[in-house]
């Protein structure tokens, strides 16, 4: 198999097209590291990341273990005090907003169902991201400020510049240029490279974490105290082992999952042409929504703890600082809100990107139907009902995935920056664009008659 595997690698480089394109990719990818990596300047980057490094087995605190989730997805610029510390959140959440303002707005409902619309939506998007990232990077100007506040038990300071005000407005300015930066690198993976470009953007800022999570995951087995034994033994790395392997396996079969709606076509007659009838199906995936639910969940659930925690503090209100702890990372309140975000934003793309109406309609135009199904609203009514039952599956599916670094952190006292590579965010998006961009490589490779990646491990079967 891994023999099938390089051949297919190699395959990849035998077509030019292909070939410049995986290239293109890999070379903009590396230009997002130097993003994360370069620091800004009149910050002391490399205290932030020491600090980091020595609160990585603090497996308590709930606050570290919510940094600690930004700074992955940042891909470890907010650590470093990198230029791309805003990394690609604000784009993000500007999607979010505006897919949300899509199903309200009859005005952008009807823009995004126009010849164009969608191109004018994404532009607003940038439009957003701007103005999001001048407040983001303003919050974070001041944060740096005053470090204590936000990372608890720092201590030292981080601005070493003695005006304040051109450190606030250098800092803004750079973070914008980072993440505006970040977002165009990401288009252009997407149009001149192999596809999925903001998510290899975060995909490569997450496995750009696993030399922090081996050093982590040796500190539990053998201890660099002589005197002291290790926390964990044989009988957890096992488990961690088993644990690691249901997860991916998991998630590949959920990823590829689909039902097949059975679709037949009638004979029909267009002018002199006579089409003949036939049978096919209709994929609908368990996981339409991907990935998305579980980012656009995180993305959210990053600010109310930090939120809450600052009201706390200026108004010295208890009611406050209970709520911040009842939202923190690890907390009931913030495995609660994280499932049903999961469960909201999942129903919430299908119903934005699935449109059972328009499918009923071209399959009614072209001679199709279900069988046992009217053709019309009934076709409607079914698809809309199939959809969300599967789509229920798929969110529940979300939600577990999501929960499995708490309980490793809880249960097995799993240090946080190794739970995240054994569930949770991390695994689930590094393996769906990995699937994701096998099929954009595997589809260049079939229309040249090469064999794909994938040409044994295909699921055929219902769900």
């Amino acid at each position: 198999m891994l023999s099938s595997i390089v051949s297919t690698f190699a395959n990849c480089f035998k077509i030019p097209e292909l070939k410049s394109r995986i290239l293109f990719t890999l070379l903009v990818l590396g230009v997002c590291r130097l993003i994360a990596l370069v620091p800004i300047p009149g910050l002391d980057g490399a205290a932030l990341s020491q600090f980091f490094e020595e609160s990585a087995a603090s497996r308590g605190d709930e606050g570290m273990g919510l940094l600690g989730m930004y700074s992955m997805f940042t891909g470890g610029a907010l650590q470093n005090c990198g230029i791309g510390s805003l990394g690609i959140m604000p784009y993000i959440s500007a999607t979010i907003i505006l897919q949300l303002m899509t199903a309200v707005l009859p005005g952008l409902s009807k823009l995004a169902r126009q010849e164009g619309g969608r191109a004018k939506i994404i532009q607003y998007g940038r439009y957003f991201t701007l103005v999001l990232c001048l407040g983001q990077g303003f919050a974070m100007a001041l944060s740096w400020e005053n470090p204590g506040g936000v990372f608890t038990g720092f201590q030292g300071e981080l601005v070493m510049t003695e005006n304040i005000w051109w450190y606030r407005i250098q800092t803004v300015l750079i973070l914008t240029t980072g993440t505006m930066l970040l977002m165009w690198l990401g288009e252009q993976i997407t149009e001149r490279g192999i596809g999925n470009g903001i998510s290899l953007v975060i995909t490569i800022g997450i496995l750009a974490g696993l030399p922090q999570a081996a050093s982590s995951l040796t500190r539990m087995f053998i201890s660099p105290d002589v005197d002291s034994p290790a926390t964990h033994n044989l009988f957890h790395g096992v488990a961690l082992v088993l644990i690691l392997i249901a997860v991916v396996a998991c998630v590949i079969a959920v990823t590829q999952a689909q039902r097949k709606i059975p679709v037949q076509y009638a004979q029909r007659a267009v002018g002199r042409k006579v089409y003949s009838g036939g049978s096919s199906f209709m994929p609908l995936r368990v996981n339409y929504a991907g990935v998305m639910p579980i980012i656009f969940a995180q993305a959210l659930l990053m600010f109310p703890q930090m939120l809450f925690q600052n009201l706390g503090s200026v108004t010295e209100q208890q009611f406050f600082t209970d709520i911040a702890k009842w939202t923190g990372y690890g907390a009931w309140g913030y495995v609660v809100l994280q499932g049903l975000m999961i469960l909201f934003f999942s129903y919430f793309w299908v119903s934005t990107q699935f449109n059972e109406i328009q499918i009923a309609d071209d399959l009614k135009k072209y001679g199709g139907y279900i069988p046992g199904v009217r053709p019309g609203q009934a076709t409607s009514d079914f698809l809309h009902r199939t959809m969300s039952r599967i789509t229920f599956a798929g969110a529940v599916f979300l939600t577990l995935i999501a929960t499995i670094p708490l309980w490793l952190g809880s249960a097995m006292e799993v240090d946080f920056f190794v739970a995240t590579f054994f569930g949770g965010t991390s695994i689930l998006i590094t393996v769906g664009v990995i699937l994701d961009t096998m099929r954009q490589m595997e589809s260049h490779l079939l229309t040249r008659h090469y064999d794909g990646f994938m040409k044994k491990g295909r699921i055929r079967g219902r769900f």
